[in-house]
C-alpha cells in the first residue's frame, strides 16, 4: 500500500470513528428526543438532565485524556471507547429506567472523548509523523456526516419504528462503522521522530494565549450545546414549524460535513485566529435565525450556518493543539475540551430551567448567542496577544546569542 492510500485509510478510520462516537452514540439522542417525549415519557427537565450527564461523562473523558501521555495506552483506551459506544447505543433502547439512561449517557460521553479526543490526537500524530499536512478538515467530515446521516434516518425511520426500534437500528450502524474505526488505524508508533528521521518539538504557547483560548473555547462550548441538543424540540415547537426539527438539525449535519475542509482551507489563507473570530460570528447569526426568523427558510439558512461554523471552531482549536504539541496532542486537546465540557453541562442545565420558567426551550438560545458575543471579543484578544508574542519572540531570537 502506498503513502497515499494509507492515508486515505487512516482519515476513513477517523472519520467512521467519529460518526459512531458523535453521530450516533451521542447525537441519535437530538433527533429521537422528541419521540421519546411522546413515546416514553420523557419530561422536559429529565430530558436536559440526560443532556448533561452525557457531556458530564464527555468532560470526565477529556480530563483523562489530558493526563495520559502514553500512546499505546492511548490506542487501547480510543479501541475500547469505540466498542462501548456500540454497547451504550443499545443499552437506549432497552429500557425506560431514567437512572440506566443516565448511566448509559454517562458512559457515552466517555466513548465520544475517546473516540474524539484519543482517536484525533493518534490521527494527528500519524499525519505530522509522515509529513502530511496537520489538518483536520477531512477527519473532521465525520461529525457532520454522523448528524447528517442520524437525522436522516430518524426522518425516515419515524414512520415505522417507534423510538425503541430506532435505537436499536442505530446500535446495529454503529456496529457496522466499528469495523474500519478500529482496522483501519495502525499501531502508534512511540519514537520522537518523523518518518524520515527529524525531531517532533512542541513549541507551547504562551500561558495568557492559552487563557483567553480557553475562555473562549468555553464560550463556544455554550454556544455549540444548546442548538445541537434542542434545535429540534425547540423548532418542533415554533409556530407553523411543527415536524420539522428533524430537517434542521439534518441541514446542520449537511453543513458540518465539508466545512472543516473549507476552514482548514481559509486558516491558511487568514491565519487560524482570524478564522477563529469569524466561526464565531457566523456561529451567533446561525444561533439567532431560527428563532427570530420566524420560518423554515430561516431556520433551515440558521441551521446552515451553525453547523457550518460550530465544527469549524472544534476543528481548527484542536489543530491548534497538534500544531504546538506534535509530540502529545491528545493532553492539549484534553485541555481545550474541559472548558468546552464544562459549558456542556452548565448550559443544558441553564436552558432546562429556564424552559420551565418560560415554557419553551428559546431562552437558551439567546443566552447561547450572548455567551458566543463575548466569546469573539475574547478572540479578539487572543489576535492581539498572539501579535504580542510574536514580537515577544522575535526579540528574542534577535538578542540571543546564537543570532549575534
Amino acid at each position: 500500500m502506498n503513502e497515499q492510500q494509507e492515508r486515505i485509510r487512516v482519515l476513513g478510520a477517523g472519520i467512521c470513528s467519529l460518526m459512531l462516537v458523535l453521530g450516533v452514540a451521542r447525537f441519535a439522542y437530538t433527533p429521537l428526543l422528541p419521540l421519546m417525549q411522546q413515546q416514553a415519557g420523557l419530561g422536559v427537565a429529565a430530558a436536559a438532565w440526560l443532556a448533561a450527564i452525557n457531556y458530564a461523562g464527555y468532560l470526565s473523558g477529556a480530563v483523562v485524556a489530558s493526563l495520559i501521555s502514553d500512546l499505546v495506552l492511548k490506542d487501547r483506551l480510543y479501541r475500547i471507547g469505540l466498542v462501548v459506544a456500540v454497547v451504550s447505543t443499545a443499552v437506549m433502547g432497552l429500557t425506560t429506567d431514567l437512572t440506566v439512561w443516565a448511566l448509559s449517557r454517562f458512559v457515552a460521553g466517555l466513548a465520544s472523548a475517546a473516540g474524539m479526543l484519543l482517536g484525533t490526537g493518534l490521527i494527528l500524530n500519524w499525519l505530522i509523523r509522515h509529513h502530511h499536512r496537520s489538518e483536520l478538515g477531512i477527519h473532521f467530515s465525520g461529525i457532520g456526516l454522523g448528524i447528517a446521516s442520524c437525522a436522516a434516518a430518524v426522518q425516515v425511520m419515524s414512520h415505522w419504528l417507534d423510538w425503541r426500534e430506532q435505537w436499536l437500528v442505530f446500535t446495529l450502524f454503529g456496529a457496522l462503522l466499528l469495523i474500519p474505526a478500529l482496522r483501519w488505524l495502525p499501531a502508534p508508533d512511540r519514537s520522537m521522530l518523523t518518518k524520515s528521521g527529524q525531531a517532533m518539538v512542541d513549541t507551547p504557547p504562551s500561558a495568557s494565549f492559552m487563557r483567553l483560548l480557553m475562555a473562549a473555547y468555553f464560550c463556544a462550548g455554550v454556544g455549540y450545546v444548546v442548538s445541537a441538543t434542542f434545535i429540534v424540540a425547540i423548532i418542533d415547537h415554533l409556530p407553523g414549524l411543527s415536524g420539522s426539527g428533524t430537517l434542521v438539525f439534518l441541514a446542520i449535519g449537511v453543513a458540518a460535513a465539508p466545512a472543516c475542509i473549507v476552514w482548514d482551507l481559509i486558516a491558511r489563507r487568514t491565519g487560524e485566529v482570524n478564522a477563529l473570530i469569524l466561526t464565531a460570528l457566523l456561529q451567533v447569526v446561525g444561533i439567532l435565525l431560527p428563532v427570530t426568523g420566524d420560518s423554515l427558510a430561516a431556520a433551515l439558512a440558521g441551521a446552515l450556518l451553525f453547523g457550518g461554523s460550530f465544527i469549524g471552531t472544534v476543528s481548527l482549536v484542536l489543530t491548534m493543539a497538534g500544531r504546538y504539541y506534535p509530540t502529545r496532542p491528545a493532553k492539549m486537546m484534553g485541555k481545550m475540551t474541559v472548558a468546552y465540557g464544562t459549558a456542556q453541562i452548565i448550559a443544558p442545565l441553564i436552558t432546562g430551567w429556564l424552559a420551565m420558567r418560560l415554557g419553551s426551550y428559546v431562552g437558551g438560545l439567546y443566552l447561547a448567542a450572548a455567551v458566543m458575543a463575548v466569546g469573539t471579543v475574547l478572540l479578539l484578544l487572543l489576535k492581539a496577544t498572539e501579535k504580542r508574542d510574536a514580537v515577544a519572540r522575535l526579540a528574542a531570537i534577535e538578542t540571543s546569542p546564537q543570532h549575534g
